[in-house]
């Protein structure tokens, strides 16, 4: 298990700087990985802030895993989405309507059967995603102007 992160998710109160001096990096690392964010001085819980510098790799078309942390009821974001939309055309649905961008049982049972699917049991299918299973899913990379 990695030290630290790649990303993450804000919390009530958090600011910037506090999430800099947690990770121990600048706040001008801080603003360099995340060109998303258009006013630094406006961050909301929730949102995905990247703790550590990008990989080298290109710009791939599938999402990063965004981490543990970022599967939880407090989390709205597209990626949930777009996670939820794969999972249905991986067969994998527990959805009663349509997935939204708010985390919700519905995506974890989805996820759950993703992992079955995957041939993960016991509380290795707990719904949760886990890097190397959201790897698989190929959730498509979202490219955030906002």
């Amino acid at each position: 298990m990695n030290a630290t992160p790649e990303f993450y998710v804000v919390r009530a109160g958090d600011s910037l700087a506090k999430i800099a001096a947690k990770f121990h990096v600048s706040l001008a690392q801080i603003k360099e990985w995340n060109p998303q964010i258009k006013n630094f001085n406006l961050i909301h819980p929730g949102d995905r802030v990247r703790v550590v510098a990008p990989s080298e790799e290109p710009d791939g078309e599938f999402e990063p895993f965004p981490g543990k942390d970022f599967f939880q009821p407090s989390v709205s974001s597209p990626i949930i989405e777009v996670m939820g939309w794969r999972l249905i055309e991986e067969g994998c649905s527990a959805y009663p309507d349509e997935p939204d961008l708010q985390w919700s049982e519905a995506d974890r049972r989805s996820y759950a059967k993703w992992q079955q699917k995957l041939g993960f049991t016991g509380s290795d299918a707990d719904g949760i995603p886990g890097r190397g299973s959201w790897e698989k899913l190929h959730v498509p990379a979202l490219h955030m102007s906002e």
